[in-house]
This record gives C-alpha cells, structure tokens and sequence, in this order.
C-alpha cells in the first residue's frame, strides 16, 4: 500500500442464510458510511473457496457484526466467525432480532465471550452507525 493512503476500516457481517435480506441493507448502511462490509453471497464470488474467502476477510478485519437472531444460534459458520474474531480479538458488536439480550444470555451454550458484550436490538442499528462513522472517520 503507498504511503500516506489510508486502508478502509473492514466490517465483517456474520448472519444466517435467513437473515439475508438483512444483511444486505446493513452492508449497504456500512459501504455509505466509507466502510468496506464483508458479506459473504455478495463478496464471494461463484466458484471460489468459501471457507478461504472467509477466513481471508476474517484475518484483516476490523470489527465483526453478527446479526443474532434464534435461527443464527443454530448456523455453524456463525459460531465459526464469532470464534474467529474473539481469537483476533476484534470488536464484536451483537444486533439482536427476534431476541432479548437476557434471552440470548440464558441460552444454553451461548459463551460467556459473547454473554458479557454490550449488545443492541436491530432497531437501534442507528447507534452502531454512528459509532461506525466515528471510527471511520478517525481512520
């Protein structure tokens, strides 16, 4: 990278495939703010080795969003990612749909990593946004 360019602040977004549509408005808010999402159907392209490209992403990103809801308990991949990103030590930011910060906490086999975030509900996206512009800003 040439001197004095600056590198986009990288947000990778962990979702279950249900929860795509939004996923996709929630990249599309990131790429606004000057961010670069990483969302895997739409930066992936067809053919490639899914897993690598994830695990790439994963290696220079910034922060990791993941988009909890009941059905992304039950994804592999998401419980992947967010162990991916504990293990950098990445800022995890939990938006949650369809459940309680205190439902999710009282789940069985939830990690206490993830049980100890300050976590917000979907509808208050704006208050992440605004901490992301921040941060991008300060880049």
């Amino acid at each position: 990278m040439p001197m004095g360019s600056k590198r986009k602040h990288l947000v990778f977004i962990s979702h279950s495939s249900l929860d795509t549509w939004i996923a996709k408005q929630l990249a599309r808010e990131i790429r606004a703010i000057g961010a670069q999402p990483f969302l895997d159907e739409a930066t992936i392209e067809v053919g490639a080795d899914f897993e690598d490209e994830i695990r790439k992403f994963l290696g220079r990103a910034h922060e990791l969003v993941v988009l909890m809801t009941p059905w992304a308990l039950e994804r592999k991949y998401v419980w992947t990612e967010l162990g991916a990103a504990w293990g950098r030590k990445l800022p995890i930011i939990v938006l949650l749909h369809g459940m309680t910060p205190g439902e999710l906490q009282n789940k069985p086999g939830v990690p206490n990593f993830l049980k100890k975030r300050d976590m917000i509900e979907l509808n208050d996206v704006d208050q992440y946004l605004k901490e992301l512009r921040d941060r991008v800003r300060r880049r």
